[in-house]
């Protein structure tokens, strides 16, 4: 057992027995909570988190993709502490505002791509995403062409768990439990070169799965088609990378036909791709732009979207009130953090050295263990990387034979993850990482370590049960 630091006594059987009793996780299956118990986290510093029994974990995800700037910064705690005595809160509905909701409004405007100049508040990437449907629709109802209500997104990406932010993502085990998925969003395919891109170089495939788009936009009616969203580089979907020619088609197609591009930077944003925001990585030039997790490393809950003028000019000029909004946009003790935390990643120059030095640094780490048995495939960018657990190497990407979905090898490689002291998530077949920025050059090793290791116990492990 790997063990570290200060050492608090918990009863972990009494916390799992209290959490199986009353706490419904997200995403959880409890059947298993009731056989193993969860997980009980009590502390984290750095790269690094200590459950209940005091086992060192180093957090490959960043907690759920957002503790960029890792745990224990108690400058953040301070100015959430110091706002608390200050205001703890205050609406910012009519005409209302507060001071750090203000002064977060001109530090994100400032840090955002050319063209955008207003914010608007929520509590989570999903809200973010639902208040970009109602700000789109609202967007070509005043430009005389209410018409265009469809929103494009694409299979496999996520959006968030709301009914509208679910409903943007193409998830298919939650529209499977949704009922009704809500109006007017269809979905095209992923730019996945692995299971797509069978006979054609990267360069190829991205502009061929690019053109999904344009055959979904005729298919519907350019007329009828309100936008199309999408996430840099797909997160939960299993860290999708697309080529580097897919992104410039899109906006190429987007500007042909006057749709709207939205690119969901709740995982990419804020130096995840070595640049605040993963559309200035991959050439993307957006309308609208949904943010949260990153902008306080989640020490406190906030998301938003950055509004692009051609957007606010309409929806203030033309609009009047805009019948939408949260208790919480702007709350004053989220937008603290967020304050405290970029004025971390700029005094630290965090988003310059993942460009420059541990994002290379991780896309060989992940290259060497692409020599491992089991994996067929590896690639990163910036601080996001994956690699594909495979039954056979073959001489290409394309050659693999993947394992029987059934079989669950991802969900065997976390748990032997886990063992080895990393968080590693599994999507099906891929394991993924999404580390702290904070994160040095010999911590990637550190954790490239612990993931072969933990990739030789799931292959001794597939052996041993005749699944190779």
């Amino acid at each position: 057992m790997i063990s570290t630091g200060v050492h608090a006594s918990f009863d972990t059987a009494a916390l799992q027995a209290a959490d199986a009793a009353h706490f419904l996780h997200p995403f959880s299956d409890h059947t298993g909570f009731l056989e193993k118990g969860a997980r009980v986290i009590v502390r984290g510093d750095g790269i690094y988190i200590w459950d209940s029994e005091n086992k060192q974990i180093l957090d490959g995800m960043s907690g759920l993709w957002c503790v960029n700037v890792g745990y224990g910064r108690t400058s953040i705690t301070q100015a959430v502490a110091k706002q608390m005595d200050t205001l703890p809160f205050y609406n910012s509905f009519f005409h209302t505002s507060n001071v750090p909701a203000i002064e977060l409004a001109a530090t994100l405007t400032a840090l955002a791509p050319p063209g955008f100049n207003k914010v608007f508040y929520t509590g989570s990437g999903s809200e973010a995403n639902d208040t970009i449907v109602r700000m789109v629709r609202r967007y070509w109802h005043l430009q005389d062409q209410p018409a265009r209500q469809t929103i494009i997104s694409r299979v496999n990406a996520y959006h968030g768990s709301t009914i509208a932010g679910a409903s943007l993502g193409g998830m298919a085990g939650m529209h499977a439990q949704m009922g009704t998925v809500l109006g007017g969003i269809v979905h095209i395919g992923q730019p996945d070169y692995v299971h797509a891109g069978q006979g054609m170089t990267q360069d190829q495939f991205g502009v061929h799965a690019a053109g999904w788009l344009e055959d979904k936009i005729r298919e519907l009616g350019p007329e009828n088609v309100a936008a199309f969203i999408g996430e840099p580089v797909q997160g939960a979907g299993g860290v999708i990378i697309p080529p580097a020619t897919y992104w410039p088609e899109i906006q190429r197609i987007c500007d042909k036909y006057g749709i709207l591009l939205i690119a969901d930077e709740v995982i990419c944003g804020f130096g995840r791709l070595g640049a605040w925001f993963g559309s200035t990585v991959l050439g993307i030039r957006p309308d609208l732009i949904a943010f949260a997790k990153g902008v306080t490393s989640g020490y406190v809950p906030l998301g938003g979207v950055l509004v692009g003028d051609r957007v606010a000019d309409v929806l203030i000029q033309q609009g009047g009130e805009f019948n939408h909004g949260f208790t919480y946009s702007g709350h004053p003790v989220a937008c603290a953090a967020a304050l405290e935390n970029i004025r971390i990643l700029v005094d630290e120059q965090l988003i310059e050295r993942v460009a420059g030095a541990t994002g290379p640094y991780l896309k060989g780490a992940f290259a060497a263990l692409a020599t491992h048995p089991l994996v067929g495939y590896a690639d990163s960018l910036g601080m996001v990387a994956g690699l594909n657990l495979v039954r056979v190497k073959g001489a290409t990407v394309h050659d693999n034979v993947p394992f029987d979905a059934k079989l669950g090898v991802g969900m065997i490689c976390r748990g032997h993850m886990f063992d080895c002291g990393v968080v590693m998530r599994a999507v099906g077949e891929r394991m993924i990482v999404a580390p702290p920025l904070v994160m040095t050059c010999a911590q990637i090793d550190e954790m490239a370590g612990r993931i072969r290791n933990a990739l030789d116990l799931t292959l001794a492990e597939v052996k041993a049960r005749g699944m190779l």
